[in-house]
Parts: structure tokens; sequence; C-alpha cells
């Protein structure tokens, strides 16, 4: 059994207990599941915006504790300034070490959608997402049916939510609905955990340019968004590479502030 599989059982455990202990009567019953929420794909092809997803994340599987000291209310609010499309929130707490809370605090201090990142396999987790102040969901087409992810698309749409589909390979995009808001493109082998941006240039050749697509995981310099640029991907997934700093938004602010600074120089050149 491989860690996405591992994942992927422990969850199904953790939904069945949930649900026995906050119903989806009670859900609909916090005060965001009456709320509107900002959408993901309107802030990705913002011109006003970068791109940039920024997530808030404590652990990983393969990496270990990757920062347990910086709090969501430090750095969600400076990754908003920084000009990002939207926030990532990681609320598996088993494997990543988050928790929904942190998605609920984000969604306090930030006007910027939110994307809950979990291993999503139930219905019961939707609701979950609308209700703890989530603007999108992620929908990982390893782990579910065409089926089950149309089920988990229709009930994110009638919430008022965006979808997030994460593809690994050609055969995956198969798996992608008309429902689907936007496709990324995740570089990190989810078997072996080895990252290639690679991933994401060669799968951008097979899927349609009127996709909003996005590149995820292994993103560490401007240039790496340039690249990903030529190749048609409007959003990049970045959170180790802020995450491992002592003050992640104020990294996130510097990475904001690169990619200006190099489209700057390279406009300047061009004049000249």
């Amino acid at each position: 059994m491989n860690i996405l599989d591992k994942i992927v059982a422990q969850k199904r455990i953790e939904v069945l207990r949930q649900q026995e202990y906050t119903t989806v009567e009670k859900l609909k019953g916090y005060d965001y599941f009456r709320s509107e929420v900002p959408s993901l794909k309107a802030f990705l092809q913002d011109e006003n915006h970068n791109g940039i997803i920024s997530e808030y994340k404590r652990m990983s599987p393969s990496k270990g504790v990757i920062n347990s000291m910086s709090t969501v209310e430090e750095v969600v609010p400076m990754y908003e300034r920084a000009g990002v499309s939207g926030i990532s929130v990681l609320t598996d707490s088993e494997f990543f070490g988050g928790n929904k809370s942190d998605l609920v605090a984000a969604r306090k201090v930030t006007r910027v959608p939110i994307l809950r990142k979990d291993f999503m396999i139930s219905p019961y987790q939707v609701y979950e997402a609308k209700a703890i102040g989530g603007s999108a969901i992620l929908l990982i087409a390893a782990i579910l049916s065409y089926h089950e992810a149309e089920e988990l698309s229709k009930l994110a749409k009638d919430l008022g939510l965006d979808i997030l589909m994460e593809v690994h390979s050609k055969e995956e995009l198969d798996r992608v609905n008309p429902l689907v808001d936007v496709v990324g493109v995740n570089n990190r082998n989810l078997k072996t955990f080895e990252v290639s941006l690679q991933q994401s240039i060669d799968l951008a050749k097979a899927m349609p340019q009127e996709i909003v697509k996005i590149s995820e995981s292994g993103i560490y310099t401007p240039e790496d968004i340039f690249l990903l640029r030529e190749h048609g991907f409007q959003g990049f997934l970045i959170g180790e590479n802020f995450m491992r700093d002592k003050n992640p938004g104020q990294a996130c602010m510097q990475f904001s502030a690169a990619i200006k600074a190099t489209v700057g120089h390279a406009n300047k050149r061009e004049d000249d």
C-alpha cells in the first residue's frame, strides 16, 4: 500500500466519525454556509492578481515538519498583501498537520479565495468545505472515478463552490467533467513523491487551450513561473517554498516582488 492509499483509507474512517459528531443539517446552520465566497477561477483570470495560490501547510508525509511555528493569522494576511490569486489551506491532520479550524481562521483574515486542500472522497466533505468558509474544493483524479468526481462537482456547484481537479497523467484528464473550473497538474508523483515541472509541460499539450490551468509543486523561482506561463498556465500553487521560511508571508511578498522586477527588466530590454 503506497502513501496515497494509506491517506485515503484513513480519510474514510475520519469522515464516518465526523458525520456522527456533526451532521450535515448542523453544518447547514453555520454562518459561512449561508455566505457567498470569492471565486478562485475569477481571481486566477484577474490580471490584478499574480496567479499564485500560496499554501499554508505545516508538514507533509515526504518532508516531515515544514513549519510548526507560523500561524494562520500571521501568514495569510501577508499572502493577500503579496497579491496572490488564492490561498490553499491543508485541512488533513493525520498526514499534513492541518485542521479545519485553520481554514476558518484564514477566512476571518482574508478576502482572497480559499481552497480547501484535502482528500475529498465524500459529499459530506463538500458540505464541510462550504460551512467552514472555503471557496473551492480539491478533487484528486487519482482517487476518484469519473462518476464520483462528477457527483462531488455537482454538489459543489449547488453550494456555490469552485472545483479544482488535480491530475498526474494524460489518462486522468479523461476524468475531468464539464463542471470543473480549474485543472491542476501536480508535478509531484503521489506514489513516489518525486517532483518535476516537466510533468506540467508535458500535460499542457494534451489540455484544451480554454481550460484554466495551474501547476502545483516544485515551483521555486520567478523563472519557473515564466516557463509555465509560456505553456499556458495561469496559476501556480506554491507551499513548501514559502512555508520553509521562518516568515512565510514575507517570503511570498519577496517572491511576488521578484516576479514583478523580472517582468520589468524584460520589458525594459524590449524597449531598448
